[in-house]
């Protein structure tokens, strides 16, 4: 009875400390930044994207920054019209040649965007 007792005690400090710990811990967050879309932007009209790395970057919603948000549903826009996933494979590239036109602005305003002086907070 006593062998009982105590790996029913060991057992549950173990269940009560793993429920404890799960629910002291936050969500982990992925926090997409300007120079990640540029990134995938380049890797984009270089060929050298996956289609899986498209959709990870720009399938998932910026809540952070509502320009880089416009930025993304743009590119989402140019994937959905302009988009031929199916020539990745095949050493091809992820959009026509209007979609990389498309995308090569979208990528030059984000830069330009980038480039202008941020404006310093007085104290």
């Amino acid at each position: 009875m006593l062998l009982f007792l105590l790996v029913f005690a060991v057992c549950l400090t173990i269940l009560v400390g793993t429920v404890a710990m799960l629910m002291l811990s936050r969500t982990p967050r992925y926090r997409t930044e300007p120079e990640h879309l540029l990134t995938l932007f380049d890797k984009t009209l270089d060929k050298r994207v996956s289609v899986a790395e498209w959709h990870t970057l720009v399938d998932y919603p910026i809540r952070h920054d509502a320009y880089l948000e416009s930025i993304r549903r743009r590119a989402q826009h140019v994937m959905e019209e302009h988009g031929r996933p199916w020539q990745v494979v095949q050493g091809g590239c992820l959009l026509s040649r209007a979609g990389r036109d498309e995308l090569e602005a979208i990528r030059d305003h984000l830069r330009a965007r980038l480039a202008l002086p941020k404006p310093e907070l007085e104290a």
